[in-house]
């Protein structure tokens, strides 16, 4: 529901005024419900943070450490908030600093309008002070760009940059004003964009593949669900909760999916993938139908693609035509918004149970939880393991708290064995596997849900790559709870160099700083454990404690995430040691 604030905003929007086009910018922001920009300033972009300044009662501004934090951020609020992330960033390095948070947007579909600045349009292509061709290289990482040179053109494009990042398959924009154009003054009038030729966002459903779509699976004696984060841009939980419980099919889900179903739903079988459980990833060579829900096949999940799926009849439900047949074909392909699908395709659905096959799930899960997790959960080794941890966060939040992890072995235990109730409670960086995401993203999480406890979760190289961000979360007093898992190692790398380098340990063991005292020095609490007997308080003091909190846990030096898939093996080679 829109606020009296956000309607008077849109009606003197909607109206003819002479404004500059650093004035209109921020008309437009909030014609278009923006309340949180993060960012860093500088020259070129100066006329919009001058003119920010004056609607700083209606508009917020992050301050973060560095540009990528600020993208960061935006991709964290989008992620748990469903709405459109905004950074701003000037010209040249401040552009650049963006490119990794726009690569790891593109790839993981998160509506993100990033906003830069950029020299004066009598400058372009003269190699101007801190002049840097930001379209050209954004272009291969973003869903659209665009340079505005003329004020006039800003209301209209910036509507169209929110219409195209939050429709359909969502993804980042990226829009480049001259400082010229920031200066110029025009009559300004907003509408919001509704429709663009040539762009059509979500494809016509085709019933017939619908109903393609329910005889196979009615006739299906071993079928088998992936779900990805389809299921949570297209607000599909409840279709997927109900055709799950209907059709009465074993659900797996991708990195990505995690969340958008129950963790304890008695047909949630676990994760798929390099590091997922064991039961899903070899029955996926062994089910009949396989039916993929918003997922796209990603390498991580169908490890070698000559031997992936092949005896099954895959049905592809995806939004995105281009995903349909790129890296797996598929018998039947549902195109359109996943909610929409689901929803044509329940009432053809028969009610089912499949008690032989899922008992399948359940033996081959039965040998994991020996082999793997119950090792990992209750461990006899002196040092602490990384599930432990996790596990104990689950038992204080109540399996309610947002996660959002970094990349590496972390982010696999986390995806292990974190548990959720809620949807949109898992943040990571999936597709791009970005080092240095957790934190500026958990951020943005705890503003886009400030109502729900946020524990960001980082290894102790991933947390150094965007360390400084601690100033943003002290300056804006955000109550992000950050846990390094300290190995003093870029743990993935070196289980890769363990298993298949012998053990060469090239330039991946870690000499750490005193956490702690860096957390201090910002004015964070802080606390280190070593001891088994040490965990479980110290997790509860974070928690309860008021504000953002900062806990280091120092866990066993060489720890491997199993299973695991080689690189380049079959699903059906996953390995438990």
């Amino acid at each position: 529901m829109e606020t009296e604030t956000m309607k008077s905003e849109v009606t003197k929007a909607q109206k003819k005024i002479k404004i500059t086009g650093s004035e209109a910018v921020i008309h437009c922001l909030l014609a278009e419900g923006v309340k949180t920009v993060y960012g860093y300033p500088g020259g070129a972009i100066m006329p919009i943070y001058d003119e920010l300044f004056k609607f700083q009662d209606k508009l917020h501004h992050v301050l973060t450490r560095h540009e990528q934090g600020a993208v960061h951020a935006a991709q964290g609020f989008a992620r748990v908030s469903g709405k459109v992330g905004v950074a701003f960033a000037t010209s040249g390095p401040g552009a650049t600093n963006l490119v990794t948070g726009l690569a790891d947007a593109q790839i993981d579909s998160n509506p993100v309008v990033c906003i830069t600045g950029q020299v004066a349009s009598h400058l372009l292509g003269s190699d101007a002070f801190q002049e840097t061709d930001i379209v050209g290289i954004s272009t291969p990482i973003t869903k659209w760009n665009y340079q505005i040179t003329d004020a006039n053109e800003i209301p209209a494009i910036l509507a169209k940059a929110f219409y195209i990042a939050r429709t359909g398959r969502p993804g980042p924009v990226l829009i480049d004003i001259t400082k010229d154009a920031q200066f110029q003054q025009f009559e300004f009038e907003y509408k919001k964009c509704t429709d663009i030729r040539s762009y059509k966002p979500v494809p016509d459903i085709d019933i017939t593949k619908v109903e393609a779509a329910a005889q196979l699976i009615n006739a299906a004696k071993k079928p088998m669900i992936v779900f990805g984060q389809g299921i949570l841009l297209g607000n599909a939980e409840e279709e997927l909760k109900t055709f799950i419980e209907k059709s009465g099919i074993p659900a797996a889900w991708t990195v990505l999916g995690l969340s958008a179903l129950d963790s304890d739903h008695p047909l949630n079988v676990g994760m798929v993938g390099m590091h997922g459980n064991y039961a899903p990833n070899l029955l996926t060579n062994e089910c009949d139908v396989l039916i993929a829900l918003g997922m796209r096949f990603d390498d991580r999940v169908t490890g070698d693609l000559s031997r992936y799926a092949k005896q099954a009849k895959v049905i592809h439900f995806e939004i995105d035509p281009s995903e349909i047949d790129k890296n797996v074909k598929a018998a039947v392909p549902v195109l359109g918004n996943v909610k929409e699908t689901l929803q044509q395709m329940m009432p053809l659905i028969e009610e089912k149970t499949y008690p032989e096959w899922f008992g399948e799930f359940k033996r081959l899960y039965d040998i994991e939880f020996e082999k793997v997790i119950q090792p990992e959960l209750e461990p006899t080794k002196e040092g602490l393991t990384m599930a432990e941890v996790i596990n104990q966060i689950n038992k204080e939040s109540n399996n309610e708290a947002i996660v959002v992890s970094d990349v590496g072995q972390h982010q696999m235990f986390t995806c292990r064995y974190a548990k959720f109730k809620n949807s949109k409670s898992n943040v990571t960086s999936g597709g791009l596997g970005t080092m240095g995401f957790a934190l500026p993203a958990s951020m943005g999480a705890a503003m886009g849900a400030p109502n729900r406890p946020v524990v960001a979760i980082a290894g102790d190289g991933g947390y150094q790559m965007t360390i400084q961000e601690l100033g943003t979360i002290y300056q804006t007093q955000i109550p992000v709870k950050i846990v390094v898992l300290n190995n003093e190692f870029l743990g993935m790398v070196r289980q890769w160099q363990q298993l298949f380098f012998d053990k060469r340990y090239a330039s991946t063991e870690m000499i750490n700083p005193d956490f702690v005292k860096i957390a201090e020095g910002y004015h964070i609490p802080a606390k280190k454990v070593t001891k088994r007997e040490e965990l479980a308080d110290a997790i509860h003091e974070m928690m309860t404690t008021e504000g953002a909190y900062f806990l280091e846990v120092v866990v066993e030096k060489e720890d491997n995430v199993f299973p695991m898939i080689p690189t380049g093996s079959s699903v059906s080679e996953c390995r438990l040691s």
